[in-house]
């Protein structure tokens, strides 16, 4: 049943752009995009129970290098990936180190602070990153030479990379190591007597986390072809927690609902006013509240009862005396 589903969204995938408009197929792409981005931070908050609020460095650090590598070295996808993805996995390595020492409310305000120091890094590098101007004159991505100037190969660029992680994500979920990442957001203090070193398991996922989090900022590099501090910000970090608590943290189709939420949302609600991100506050205190468990987990719930009033109920049969006299 799991690859007839990967089958028909290859199929949906693929044949996207022969029925949507160029704005749709954008509106899509932007919403994979961070889609990939919310997935890399449930590995976090949804698997592990660790709460960060500096996710952005690392989707910065991928998206400022991937520009960077396209300016000075070589525009190809392979090179530019790489570069930016072994950045943010280089940065990972050396912030996990420090994080990995402390819990809980610590661990959420140094991975904060953190993800301040390089946006204050960013910020006020205006030689390499321009500063608060942003990185401009990022050239077209190409591949093998040929320049995805057009929408549509960019998009199925990041349709074919967020199929790959996701399915690559689902198998390590569910795989021991996954189990061991669960069971330390349940009861860290009964792994730890049992023997496990609950350390390096947060510590390979925090890497693993801020890695795709880098993969996510190289693809919104060559979707957007501008990357600026505000993209580094810690309102990053927090409307993509956003897109996780409000799909549903600890599943995999969650942060996927939850970020394209958001970016719809973002996208009608801003095009008539620029409070968008009060209603975004409201919504998401009314999932905090009331729904706590998400989107996927409301219809989750909603199906197990359609399924549950659909299903007839066995009913008791009547013993005849008289017969088994």
């Amino acid at each position: 049943m799991t690859y007839l589903k990967f089958g028909i969204a290859v199929l949906l995938f693929g044949a996207a752009p022969f029925f949507l408009a160029s704005f749709h197929i954008s509106l899509l792409t932007e919403i994979l995009i961070l889609a990939i981005f919310a997935l890399s931070l449930n590995i976090l908050v949804g698997y592990t129970g660790l709460v960060s609020l500096g996710h952005a460095a690392f989707f910065g650090a991928g998206a400022y290098a991937a520009g960077l590598i396209g300016q000075h070295v070589s525009a190809e996808i392979i090179t530019t990936l790489l570069g930016g993805v072994l950045v943010s996995f280089m940065l990972a390595l050396v912030v996990g180190i420090f994080c990995m020492k402390v819990n809980g409310f610590y661990f959420l305000m140094l991975t904060l602070a953190f993800s301040q120091m390089i946006y204050s890094f960013i910020y006020q590098s205006t030689t390499w990153t321009g500063g608060s101007n942003g990185l401009t004159g990022i050239p077209t991505p190409s591949l093998l030479g040929l320049e995805l100037s057009n929408i549509v190969w960019v998009f199925y660029v990041t349709a074919i990379l967020f199929l790959l992680l996701y399915a690559g994500i689902s198998i390590f979920v569910k795989s021991p190591f996954g189990r061991v990442l669960v069971g330390i957001k349940e009861n860290e203090t009964r792994l730890k007597s049992m023997g496990y070193n609950t350390k390096i398991y947060r510590y390979v996922a925090f890497v693993i986390s801020g890695t795709l989090g880098g993969l996510s900022g190289v693809l919104f590099t060559y979707f957007n072809g501008f990357i600026a501090p505000t993209n580094v910000y810690w309102t990053m970090s927090g409307t993509v927690l956003i897109m996780v608590l409000i799909g549903g943290a600890g599943t995999m189709i969650g942060p996927v609902l939850g970020a394209a939420l958001i970016v719809i949302l973002e996208t009608v609600i801003a095009t008539y006013t620029d409070m968008w991100m009060l209603l975004l506050g409201v919504i998401f205190i009314f999932f905090v509240i009331f729904l706590p468990e998400g989107i996927y987990g409301v219809w989750q719930r909603s199906t197990r009862k359609w399924l549950k009033g659909k299903i007839p109920q066995p009913e008791l049969k009547k013993v005849d005396r008289e017969k088994v006299s």
